[in-house]
């Protein structure tokens, strides 16, 4: 928890208070809008949350006690902060109290920009407060040749001596010529990945061209709530009107080319997603050998098939019948292998009888068969019968 926040309503302050963690996770997104819901305020677009008390390492944020804010807009800034190293935690301070910042846009947009400054809090090591200078007027990196060049102490002198430092309670800053760009608009939030995430969806209005600026991002998967208020965030209440781009995805490359955005909807990335967020690698790497056993067509069967992932054997990296027999023997735990009765196992033999008897194919990834009792296009389409199998490799 990066932030905790006390707020009310600034209109009924007789409703009461509701407390709540910043970054708001995950599974508790839902909890806390029903908490902000009951007293009235919590809208995705308007500021109306006033903050009563915030507690956080960031104490520059005590500024914005008293003040009305936009609950989406917290949450963003607690993400963006979160990431931050103790060095980006002193620059953003100092600088949010050089500038005198209030709003939350402007903190917001500060966390893109205040790695420009350099932020002294101990004197004693000039050398380091050199190269620390350098890095952050050269992007946050240079050459290894390019430091040891260096001459750190006498860097630090020029810049103590130039006298453009401020004091604050975060240490002596430079700005370094910083400008606050307007990276955040006050409504579309900048692309962030604020934690892992299975795909990432970029929502734009059909109303809007192609290459629009507006664009509201969804990290799936997300609490069905948590879309909802995104989109409203965007403006976009027309599901007709929606424009669906896959900017990212953690899934194999065999699903992410079988993925039309013109055709799929919100609703079934955001299953799928779900559906796929918890498994291994070596779960992934079977899911992309199923896809192309199994050739779905849509977001949805390709849900169905990772949620039936135990109706399929997979022997990754077997490209011949030998490799598919050595890798049943050896691998599989179905057999008490020994390795001094090698040179008496026929693997190319066993693999080609095992084959003969499953409907299974080779991939890039290994060898994949199908060992349901109901076809593939029931599994695909959803069928809650195919839930026992015959035997063979286990996942």
């Amino acid at each position: 928890m990066m932030i905790q926040a006390v707020l009310s309503n600034p209109s009924h302050p007789e409703y009461g208070v509701a407390t709540i963690p910043f970054p708001i996770p995950r599974d508790q997104y839902a909890h806390c809008m029903e908490l902000l819901e009951a007293l009235e305020i919590g809208d995705a677009v308007k500021e109306d949350c006033k903050v009563e008390k915030v507690d956080s390492f960031y104490t520059v944020l005590k500024r914005v006690e008293m003040l009305t804010v936009n609950v989406e807009e917290l949450n963003y800034l607690a993400k963006r902060l979160d990431s931050f190293d103790t060095g980006e935690a002193a620059q953003f301070q100092a600088m949010a109290h050089k500038l005198d910042l209030f709003e939350l846009k402007d903190l917001i947009n500060l966390t893109f920009c205040c790695q420009q400054a350099t932020v002294i809090t101990d004197f004693s090591d000039l050398a380091a407060i050199g190269r620390d200078h350098y890095m952050n007027l050269h992007g946050g990196s240079a050459k290894t040749e390019e430091l040891d060049a260096l001459d750190g102490e006498e860097t630090a002198r020029r810049l103590i001596e130039s006298g453009g430092g401020t004091i604050t309670p975060y240490g002596v800053v430079y700005d370094n010529g910083m400008k606050l760009e307007q990276v955040y608009d006050g409504r579309f939030f900048p692309c962030y990945y604020y934690e892992p995430n299975a795909i990432t969806v970029a929502v734009t209005s059909k109303s809007e061209l192609e290459d629009t600026e507006h664009i509201t991002w969804l990290y799936l998967p997300m609490e069905r709530e948590e879309v909802d208020r995104a989109l409203l965030r965007g403006g976009i209440t027309d599901p007709s009107e929606i424009r669906l781009s896959l900017e990212d995805s953690q899934l194999p490359n065999e699903v992410d080319v079988l993925l039309d955005m013109e055709y799929e909807t919100l609703s079934d990335l955001n299953e799928l997603a779900a559906a796929t967020d918890g498994l291994s690698k070596a779960d992934m790497e079977k899911l992309g050998a199923v896809v192309m056993l199994a050739k779905p067509k849509s977001a949805a069967q390709i849900k169905n098939l990772a949620e039936s992932l135990d109706l399929f054997d997979f022997a990754p990296g077997a490209h011949t019948s030998q490799e598919y027999g050595k890798y049943m023997i050896r691998q599989s735990g179905h057999f008490e292998y020994d390795e001094n009765l090698d040179a008496f196992y026929d693997y190319e033999k066993y693999g080609t009888e095992r084959m003969n008897e499953e409907d299974g194919m080779f991939t890039d990834r290994g060898y994949i068969a199908y060992k349901g009792y109901t076809s593939m296009e029931e599994v695909m389409n959803g069928s809650q019968s195919n839930h026992m199998a015959m035997g063979g490799l286990s996942r």
